[in-house]
């Protein structure tokens, strides 16, 4: 079966109510993190949980973008937070536990009254915290969601829940987060939540979709290709256009995938465009088509798709690009000739570019790097060890106190955790490093860290699931590398990953929906080819190649809703070439769920079992 929401919101209404399940197991940690965020009670909090999901089950009929179903549980259960709250201040009955005589307590009285006491000292650190700072703190400790996760389920940029998760840490004592861990962790609602859930679903009706929407088989791949032929004109050959619509069963796969805290068989199908004489103010159809419509519906690709966006103002490669606030800033770069100042600022609702002030030293991403904290873009020379930031907000430019250097360049750099990771690199062009250091920005220090197997230099590095990817590379030999390795910085160890698919280095490297993209890149000549990375699987998948082939890009890009920018870069490959290229990709929305917060069942092992 598919993994994705709307299959099984789909599902729901075709009347198989224990569909949803797989939707309670996705999100009822966010859910209830959430309820518990506004409510500070554990028990009031899973009470709104399952209201929640039983109040969306009810409504499920109203939601008219299913991709927005977890949006939409997040305001049901604000909604009722609110109600909640609200009736709770009208009673005049509320009792305090410090108006009871402790020695009436039993020895169970007396467990629940220390936990109370720990779970007061929790509420009063959160209470001193902005109330945006308390929410991302609870989904994070509580819901056992990463920054990605969180983003989606409020809608709010990713790079604006890591900050706030940094700033609401810096504000918390370290023994303050240890105990909120421990005691959320406890706190976790127990796998029969998701049975009770489904249990009272059963007894609700909620209107199907109509079957009689739906044609026979038979008669559907006929309508199929009667509309294909239509739609093609003259110029069409029914042989290959046969071929390739019963392909589209045979290119379906099956395999097992971790789906919430259970695994599960999972059925990879096309994306198929909605029939249905349904509109909604979208201009799609409201009833998403149930499987078989899959049998005669050319499939869209799935490579991806690449959109060509305004030229940045300056010709540069190996520049830095950062996102702030859903702009993308231009930092540095080499024309051909010399290291620049220049900052440019992009605006992708506009599609312009605006100029903004220099930096004060020149610089290039061979020895320079950039990353965002706060909303403030700082850069780190790797060579000079020189630090500056800016704030976009000002337009201004602030020298830092000056850290160590590290005399390397072409290093790989990465932020996690607040901490800045420096992996690999050259000393003098000859010498090709292993060494990895871990920065820390707030106290400006740094710590040597275990090295990475496999020295290289022109690497390309990426942040996925708290891992970080060193991806591709040099030597000093022919060909560039094709290794793959994953450092985990909680345990300071390195594993082998499999390798690319062509040798590259100086490619950009990004991680979006759980997948890693490596883009362009020099192999054995210039390259457009975009791979995609499945951690999972632990598998590489070609996918639609950059329009531009280019290089030298390895901070040249970054990530705005979900769409890949890359910007600049060199077409170089035996005489200089600067660009000043910019191309956006959008990898598509099939992609499968990467749960956390593993527990011994599930509603899919329920569900298994029950079958037995």
């Amino acid at each position: 079966m598919r993994s994705d929401d709307k299959y099984f919101i789909q599902r729901c209404l075709d009347g198989d109510d224990t569909a949803f399940g797989f939707l309670v197991d996705k999100y009822k940690a966010c859910v209830y993190a959430l309820a518990y965020s506004k409510l500070r009670n554990f028990h009031d909090a899973e009470d709104i949980t399952q209201e929640a999901f039983i109040k969306a089950y009810r409504n499920l009929r109203t939601l008219r973008r299913w991709d927005d179903f977890s949006i939409w549980l997040h305001a049901i259960t604000s909604n009722l937070c609110k109600m909640f709250v609200r009736s709770e201040s009208r009673r005049i009955d509320n009792e305090f536990i410090e108006d009871q005589d402790p020695k009436i307590f039993d020895e169970s009285s007396l467990k629940a009254y220390h936990d109370g006491l720990a779970d007061e000292s929790i509420h009063d650190a959160l209470d001193s915290l902005p109330e945006m700072y308390q929410q991302v703190l609870t989904l994070y400790y509580l819901g056992g969601m990463n920054s990605m996760e969180i983003a989606n389920f409020l809608g709010i940029p990713p790079t604006t829940i890591r900050q706030r998760l940094s700033r609401a840490r810096s504000q918390l004592k370290e023994g303050v987060l240890g105990m909120m861990s421990e005691t959320f962790e406890q706190q976790q609602l127990k796998a029969s939540f998701t049975f009770k859930i489904v249990e009272t679903a059963k007894h609700i009706r909620i209107q199907p979709i109509s079957t009689t929407k739906a044609l026979p088989l038979g008669l559907s791949l006929t309508a199929g290709i009667l509309a294909v032929i239509l739609g093609f004109g003259q110029s069409f050959n029914i042989t290959s256009t046969f071929k390739a619509l019963t392909g589209i069963i045979s290119a379906s796969e099956s395999r097992v995938l971790d789906v919430g805290e259970f695994p599960v068989d999972v059925v990879k199908v096309s994306n198929t465009p909605i029939i249905s004489n349904q509109q909604n103010g979208d201009g799609l159809g409201s009833v998403v088509p149930n499987l078989q419509n899959a049998f005669f519906m050319a499939p869209q690709a799935e490579g991806g798709t690449w959109t060509k966006k305004a030229d940045m103002p300056t010709v540069r490669y190996i520049l830095s690009v950062c996102e702030v606030n859903e702009k993308i800033y231009a930092i540095g770069g080499f024309d051909g000739k010399k290291d620049l100042s220049t900052l440019e600022e992009y605006d992708p609702i506009t599609d312009t570019w605006t100029k903004k002030a220099d930096k004060p030293t020149p610089c290039s991403t061979e020895a320079t790097s950039a990353w965002v904290m706060d909303n403030r873009i700082y850069t780190l020379s790797t060579w000079h060890g020189t630090m500056e930031q800016y704030e976009p907000k000002i337009d201004k430019w602030t020298k830092l106190k000056t850290t160590d250097s590290l005399g390397r360049f072409y290093a790989g750099v990465s932020l996690l955790n607040d901490k800045i990771y420096v992996i690999g690199g050259t000393e003098n062009g000859v010498t090709f490093l292993s060494t990895v250091n871990e920065y820390d920005p707030i106290k400006d220090t740094w710590t040597k860290k275990a090295d990475m197997p496999t020295p290289r230099g022109m690497l390309s590095t990426c942040v996925l699931n708290g891992k970080i990817y060193a991806i591709g590379g040099w030597n000093g030999a022919a060909p560039p590398l094709t290794n793959v390795e994953e450092y985990d910085p909680t345990a300071d160890k390195w594993a082998k990953k499999a390798n690319l698919s062509a040798f590259r280095h100086s490619q950009f490297t990004c991680a979006v929906n759980g997948k890693i993209y490596s883009i362009g890149g020099m192999g054995l000549n210039v390259l457009s080819l975009v791979d995609e990375y499945d951690p999972i699987t632990d598998i590489w998948t070609k996918k639609a190649d950059m329009p531009t082939a280019r290089w030298y890009i390895s901070g040249s890009g970054c990530v705005v809703d979900g769409k890949i920018f890359v910007i600049g870069g060199t077409g170089w490959n035996g005489g200089e070439n600067a660009l000043s290229t910019v191309e956006v990709y959008d990898p598509g929305s099939s992609q499968s769920i990467n749960f956390k917060g593993k527990l011994p069942t599930t509603w899919g092992g329920i569900q298994t079992a029950m079958k037995r």
